[in-house]
């Protein structure tokens, strides 16, 4: 099965590492490459997103008129930092993945809908 994992954080965690000094950066990404590297076999593609700053939302209302504006729209405390998409037998597989994201936050699993 086809499953995406949405590596999500809150506000607080993106300005924790907006603020890593290169050293501590450094090590935080040695931490997510050593990740990726292990499950490698499993991950088809994968990217990390700039920052919440940088967004652009379009809303479609009821009519079918959108809006667009600079910014999240998300009206949830957690932001999206990045994603993989991943090839798994499971569920339990992909949890099993998700349970040892060193990345920190949280990470949502959703499944890819197959061509029907």
């Amino acid at each position: 099965m086809k499953y995406v994992l949405l590596f999500c954080g809150s506000q607080a965690d993106q300005q924790a590492f907006d603020n890593l000094t290169p050293e501590e950066l450094g090590e935080r990404y040695r931490e997510v490459g050593a990740w990726f590297g292990a499950n490698q076999a499993r991950i088809q593609n994968t990217n990390q997103l700039q920052g919440p700053d940088t967004a652009t939302s379009v809303q479609i209302d009821d009519s079918g008129r959108p809006t667009v504006t600079d910014g999240l729209f998300l009206e949830g405390k957690e932001l999206v930092g990045g994603y993989a998409e991943i090839e798994v037998s499971d569920l339990d597989e992909a949890l099993a993945m998700a349970k040892t994201w060193p990345g920190r936050g949280t990470v949502e699993i959703r499944p890819v809908i197959q061509q029907r």
